[in-house]
């Protein structure tokens, strides 16, 4: 399960990046910005930094 995780962690991070926002990206996904910035922290966590 956690491999699961940490690839929707990436997912969302490389969203991100391409639209530039969380926006974007969470239109993207189909889920809220709010969801998009928290599975970005979680990335952010995991790998130690900000």
């Amino acid at each position: 399960m956690r491999s699961l995780n940490r690839l929707k962690w990436l997912h969302a991070f490389e969203a991100t990046a391409r639209h530039g926002s969380f926006t974007g990206a969470a239109q993207e996904l189909g889920v809220t910005p709010a969801a998009v910035g928290q599975l970005v922290r979680s990335l952010e966590d995991w790998v130690g930094h900000p």
